[in-house]
């Protein structure tokens, strides 16, 4: 079966060939960085103009006076340091807590082989289906007769319950190598040994997207955290950004946003080669 592209590989051997293809090229990586840095850079100079420049109708793209003074007073006014290092601790107890619980039933799931396992997956699994609305009040009902209202459990326990993740580190584990997990169990290694030395470092694909997915979901998370955290000293960024906008002049407000994002935009920085690794680690052949 032949297949039809726009240039042929004898067109783009010619100058003319090379030129269209380099313009159309060119062209829609442009086209896709504005689209998505566009609203970054927005936001962060938008921070930098006067409350008169950023109400202004049409708007400037470039601020006519550079200032700083919306990133400090968001620091100050906003208690940013604060409500930033509860965001920290909700985010890290949850990715401990997800990443250690939904490794190991992932791991006994694929590898034990209990009995009814696929019954339980399939249990898990159709958790995925029910809103996560459906499940606020059951959840905030059992957080709140255990008294954990304004602690960090409570954001770190619902997190254990994370199906999809479980999925995700179930479907690796399921493409391992066996000859590699039984080599280990012929050295005398027990199925612990074998979870921590050989399949743990084996899986750090899937565990840097899992631990992704697992902090972005409590940073950015809303409704669950304004539930849970009447005292306002407690709350993470993402409910402190709404609660403390009252009186405040819109260009803090814009600049306590961009320092929220900041954490997250560093952390895909520094581990978006683990995430890559990891989107392409169901291509693993057992």
């Amino acid at each position: 079966m032949s297949t039809r592209t726009l240039l042929s590989p004898a067109a783009l051997s010619r100058p003319r060939g090379k030129a269209a293809y380099w313009t159309v090229f060119t062209g829609t990586v442009l086209l896709f960085v504005i689209g998505f840095l566009f609203p970054v850079y927005w936001m962060v100079t938008g921070a930098m103009k006067s409350a008169d420049e950023v109400a202004r109708t049409p708007p400037t793209l470039v601020p006519e006076r550079w200032q700083v003074s919306g990133y400090t007073d968001a620091w100050d006014l906003m208690q940013l340091p604060e409500h930033l290092w509860n965001t920290v601790v909700q985010a890290a107890g949850a990715w401990l807590f997800q990443l250690v619980f939904c490794t190991a039933a992932a791991y006994a799931l694929s590898k034990l082989r209990p009995a009814f396992g696929n019954v339980i997956l399939g249990g898990i699994l159709a958790t995925l289906m029910v809103p996560a609305q459906a499940l606020v009040v059951p959840k905030y009902l059992t957080v709140a007769d255990l008294g954990l209202l304004n602690d960090p459990v409570a954001i770190w326990l619902p997190a254990v319950a994370n199906a999809f993740n479980l999925y995700l580190l179930k479907r690796f584990f399921d493409q391992l190598p066996r000859d590699v997990l039984e080599a280990a169990e012929m050295d005398g290694a027990g199925r612990l040994r074998t979870l921590w030395s050989i399949v743990l470092p084996m899986s750090r694909p899937v565990l840097g997207v899992v631990s992704i997915f697992a902090l972005v979901a409590v940073w950015q998370d809303f409704l669950w955290p304004l539930m849970v955290f009447s005292d306002t000293d407690k709350q993470p960024i993402s409910v402190a950004l709404v609660q403390l906008s009252q009186n405040i002049p819109l260009t803090v407000l814009i600049a306590a946003m961009v320092i929220a994002s900041i954490p997250m935009v560093a952390m895909f920085l520094a581990f978006q080669r683990h995430i890559i690794a990891g989107i392409g680690a169901g291509s693993t052949k057992g």
